[in-house]
């Protein structure tokens, strides 16, 4: 039997109105899809509607630290995406909560409606061994999601670039903020960064069912840069010349346990960009790049069929901001 077209079936897309969301939920109503999109804000997700038709789009209330609001969410849908994730505790929002507990209510809540394509978006560097916490909920989470649906499709992206990323317009806006950035460990380690675009569209495939189910992929883009490279390349970009100072792990490590806390007591007061936490640096230990199993078992971007997208392709083009007079800079590459 065939299988009915996107406009007859639903998709639940939980964080679906995030950095990774809004690139996820265009390019699953271009195929034609219905999209529920899962959020703690749906009054926030408004912005998603011109993405598709009247009424193609709809937002509800769901939080994956209660089963019950993810329960309703997957009711009636054909697939679920699952996006959520945090790179920094914050109150109740803790990493086993969201990205473990998170995805095992996802994954349980489709095996009890019978719901058989999910895709959980993980990351890079996920790891039941990692001294990491974040990337030991990371794996948790992938591992609950075996264990309810063991014919779901997990990505791993590496760290992701588009114009709302928060990691090439963050440190754009440090090189703003200050005369000297500190590279942690020297920048020394290795990022594989992936277009988000690049990783929707690896999502729509696996919500089609082209993917097969059952694995986990890893998704770099073209290009291995070290943590300077990057840092050095956004400078160029927006035309600011900084000094670039290394800054040794046992010393970054008790910085960000010291801003940790900081930003806490006053009550997130500290703008985004300077705020480090501690394991957020044990992170930056371990390089964030595609293992050569991956690569060997096709894995990965190329196994799926798809060529990335480098970073110097796209960044450009919203850095621009960044520069001393924005738009209007008439710099320009020699």
């Amino acid at each position: 039997m065939a299988s009915p077209a996107p406009a007859q079936q639903l998709v639940t897309v939980f964080g679906g109105s995030g950095f990774v969301g809004r690139h996820v939920v265009r390019a699953l109503v271009k195929r034609g899809y219905r999209v529920r999109v899962a959020v703690r804000r749906p009054d926030l997700a408004g912005f998603l509607q011109p993405l598709g038709v009247v009424g193609q789009i709809h937002a509800v209330q769901a939080n994956l630290r209660y089963p019950a609001s993810v329960t309703a969410a997957v009711r009636g849908a054909d697939a679920v995406v699952n996006l959520v994730g945090i790179m920094q505790e914050q109150g109740r929002q803790g990493f086993s909560a969201v990205q473990a507990n998170g995805a095992r209510a996802v994954a349980q809540a489709c095996a009890a409606a019978g719901i058989a394509r999910l895709t959980h978006v993980s990351a890079l560097g996920a790891d039941a061994e990692s001294a990491s916490i974040y990337a030991r909920s990371k794996a948790e989470g992938e591992a609950a999601v075996f264990a309810a649906v063991p014919g779901a499709v997990v990505l791993r992206p590496s760290v992701m670039f588009g114009p709302e990323d928060s990691f090439f317009n963050r440190f754009a806006s440090l090189a703003r903020m200050l005369p000297v950035l500190p590279l942690i460990g020297d920048g020394a380690t290795q990022f594989q960064p992936a277009f988000v675009g690049d990783v929707a569209e690896i999502v729509a495939r696996a919500v089609d069912g082209t993917v097969p189910g059952g694995r986990v992929y890893e998704l770099g883009g073209p290009e291995v840069l070290s943590l300077r490279q990057i840092v050095e390349e956004i400078c160029r970009i927006t035309g600011r010349k900084r000094l670039i100072a290394p800054l040794p792990f046992p010393l970054a490590r008790i910085m960000g346990s010291v801003l940790q806390v900081a930003d806490a007591l006053t009550l997130g007061l500290i703008p985004d960009e300077l705020v480090m936490t501690r394991d957020q640096v044990t992170l930056l230990e371990s390089d964030n790049v595609v293992s050569p199993a991956a690569v060997a078992e096709g894995r990965d971007f190329a196994g799926l069929g798809l060529a990335p997208t480098s970073s110097e392709a796209i960044v450009p083009a919203y850095l621009w901001r960044f520069r001393r007079t924005g738009q209007f800079d008439t710099l320009r590459d020699a």
